[in-house]
């Protein structure tokens, strides 16, 4: 799944990130609007990960999305 398609279902896969990175509030989601570089930001936030961790964990999520 490409980002495109991402932010084009954000609503649907909001869910699915809130169970990867539980610490992700609704109003970090509503903020991060399916957004990569948002999203990568807001997990080095709510994890004190680098942006390279956060990066990693997202690229391992998008293999899990169909």
């Amino acid at each position: 799944m490409n980002w495109d398609q991402v932010e084009g279902n954000w609503k649907q896969l909001k869910g699915n990130v809130k169970e990867k990175w539980g610490k992700l509030t609704d109003d970090h989601l509503d903020v991060i609007a399916g957004k990569r570089d948002q999203l990568a930001g807001k997990i080095q936030e709510a994890y004190g990960v680098t942006k390279e961790k956060a990066e990693e964990e997202i690229s391992e999520w998008e293999k899990t999305q169909k």
